[in-house]
């Protein structure tokens, strides 16, 4: 689409300003915000919010090696049609993301879709084995900012102690999988009194726990940038927020899932239920959703992760964990009621862009020179899953048959428009 494009009749929500505007765009930037603008094309807004574009830090795009599942260009579909115009891609490829070769790939895969920016990941250790540092100065040279093993926790503690000192030197963040792997073999739910009843194995909360705790140690001592992927349980929140209160240079993020679903609904015995970390406790949620409220918390990230029909639908023993969560994450959110909008454009754009280290381009203020990376979306549409309309290759979402409310409307990324009144571009 060429020419300039103006939002009409929004309610742009800012760091310091909600108000009701149109907003121009030129050149891939904002031109100007005001009344009454006119542009070679127009999109009516009216009712939605008008926000920068969602970024999402925990994104399994599965290319390359696992295509069967999901490629770079339908994982950002389903972003631009959830609202990201940033994807920030988990390493856990075939091969893994621990060589510039693999991550120039991924990298200009996402460029050849065009529908998102696709930021990979870098491992933190070789083929993500937890033996060796993945060759972590090189790949900051290439543009890697972000490092993590997401899938596994690295389990070597002084092996993650020197990963924080080259980090801190490098200027670069390490992103934690927090599980401590001897506690959870064979695990396939959250440990509860429900999981004794229905005879399947146990997931400690305890498995979580130690790694936040040793790492927030490790960050005590070493003083490198730590970001917690997924956290599940009341206690990690309470070891993050005594760790922030210490002036301790960590961030974290929570799921839409670990905010929505609780560990009853694996008495069904449904794989599609299955997640790593596993869906914990009532109680577990409202502490993740207090943690957001006070700050303890400062993203909401999908942890996108789609796997083929025939794997989801082995036994809940033998089948991968995982969901899907780009085109579902805000209708999630919204419906759950845990924030206010502005706080939710927060978690899901400001903060993570941010913590990526892309906040000049991405989680920008919509005003006149910032790049034009936004988001429209209605809060209070309601609406359900079309199962034949996901944009992802697989359909493991645990949300069918749920209402949720809020949905987007119009993406803008770099300038152009991938979605319109809810349709991506093809």
């Amino acid at each position: 689409m060429s020419g300039s494009i103006v939002i009409k009749n929004g309610t742009i929500i800012n760091r310091t300003l909600q108000l009701v505007v149109d907003v121009k765009i030129e050149n891939g930037f904002v031109a100007e915000v005001g009344k009454n603008l006119k542009g070679d094309t127009q999109l009516d807004a009216s009712g939605c919010i008008v926000s920068s574009g969602f970024v999402d830090l925990h994104a399994h795009l599965r290319e390359p090696g696992k295509e069967e599942a999901e490629t770079i260009e339908t994982g950002s579909r389903a972003g631009a049609l959830g609202g990201y115009t940033a994807l920030v891609a988990m390493p856990n490829t075939d091969p893994p993301q621990d060589s510039v070769a693999v991550i120039d790939f991924v990298r200009e895969q996402g460029k050849r879709a065009g529908l998102v920016d696709v930021v990979p990941s870098g491992c933190i250790t070789l083929g993500r084995l937890g033996e060796s540092l993945a060759p972590m100065a090189e790949l900051a040279r290439a543009g890697v900012t972000f490092f993590t093993d997401d899938g596994n926790g690295v389990q070597d503690a002084a092996l993650m102690r020197r990963a924080l000192e080259y980090a801190r030197g490098l200027g670069v963040t390490l992103a934690q999988h927090c599980e401590v792997a001897e506690l959870t073999k064979g695990a396939v739910m959250n440990e509860c009194r429900c999981c004794t009843d229905l005879g399947l194995p146990g997931w400690p909360a305890i498995a979580e726990e130690l790694m936040v705790f040793r790492d927030i140690e490790l960050v005590r001592i070493t003083g490198a940038s730590m970001h917690f992927l997924h956290l599940s349980t009341k206690r990690s929140v309470e070891l993050v927020r005594a760790g922030k209160r210490d002036g301790l240079p960590i961030t974290a993020e929570v799921t839409p899932h670990h905010l929505s679903l609780t560990e009853e609904l694996l008495g069904s015995y449904n794989p599609v239920f299955k997640v790593n970390p596993p869906l914990r406790s009532a109680g577990d949620i409202q502490a993740l959703k207090a943690g957001l409220l006070d700050g303890t918390i400062d993203a909401i990230a999908t942890d996108h992760a789609p796997h083929p029909r025939r794997d989801k639908e082995m036994s809940l023993d033998m089948a991968p964990p995982g969901m899907l969560g780009l085109e579902t994450a805000l209708g999630v959110v919204l419906a759950e009621g845990a924030c206010e909008i502005r706080d939710i454009v927060a978690l899901m754009s400001w903060n993570p862009a941010k913590i990526a280290r892309i906040d000049k381009t991405h989680g920008c203020d919509v005003a006149a020179g910032n790049k034009a990376n936004l988001c429209v979306f209605d809060p209070e549409l309601t609406w359900s899953i079309d199962i034949n309309r996901l944009a992802s290759k697989s359909v493991n979402t645990p949300y069918l048959g749920r209402t949720l409310r809020g949905r987007v409307r119009h993406t803008i990324f770099n300038g152009s428009p991938t979605v319109i009144d809810g349709q991506a571009r093809r």
